[in-house]
């Protein structure tokens, strides 16, 4: 193992950075991105019976606030309630953008590195040849053996950086896709209070 990252040249160790970090980044986001913890199932419902209850002050709301995503968001609304749907509408607007940005934390980072791990190995090839050739000018051609090995020598970075590459993009395509649905059903729960509370419908929720 150590000989093959050696036989890579310089650029070896930046592709293992990159592993590093990818890897890293993945187990960062599989633990932030539990759906349970972000909009928790029976949120709502519990929201709904404080607020219809008149147990929802200004403790509980900074509780809400706190406990996760989705109670960011309805807290902001539930705080401007009072001023009207344009308003509150707009509140949860904002809450969700800041929601939303730390949703993504990290992924621009995640995909850089699926984009610069097979160039970073590409790069590494193209230097690895040029050694190669060099060795052509100057000894020839007569070796056919030590040539073979340098060339295979110097693919050696490209497929390390396509091993990086690879999981990297699809770690960072379902992290995206997983985001996308949890913001989703982020809105369906903030939607479902606003017209409660805008309507004078009743919800699922009251009995």
């Amino acid at each position: 193992m150590i000989d093959l990252l050696a036989a890579g040249g310089w650029v070896m160790p930046l592709i293992l950075l990159c592993s590093v970090l990818a890897l890293t980044i993945s187990i960062e986001r599989w633990i932030a991105l539990n759906s349970k913890s972000i909009a928790p199932p029976h949120l709502l419902a519990t929201v709904w019976r404080q607020l219809k209850a008149g147990e929802l002050d200004t403790q509980r709301l900074k509780q809400l606030r706190q406990g996760s995503a989705l109670g960011t968001i309805l807290a902001a609304g539930l705080a401007n309630r009072s001023q009207g749907r344009d308003v509150m509408k707009e509140s949860i607007q904002d809450a969700a953008g800041h929601v939303v940005h730390d949703l993504e934390k990290y992924l621009n980072t995640l995909g850089t590195v699926a984009a610069i791990a097979p160039l970073l190995g590409l790069l590494g090839t193209v230097v690895g040849m040029i050694r190669v050739f060099t060795e052509i000018t100057v000894q020839g051609t007569g070796n056919a053996n030590a040539l073979a090995g340098g060339i295979s020598e110097a693919l050696i970075t490209t497929a390390t950086g396509l091993i990086v590459a690879i999981p990297a993009l699809v770690m960072h395509r379902y992290f995206t896709g997983k985001i996308d649905t949890i913001v989703v059903s982020l809105e369906q729960e903030t939607i479902k209070l606003v017209d409660a509370l805008h309507t004078g419908r009743k919800t699922e929720y009251d009995s």
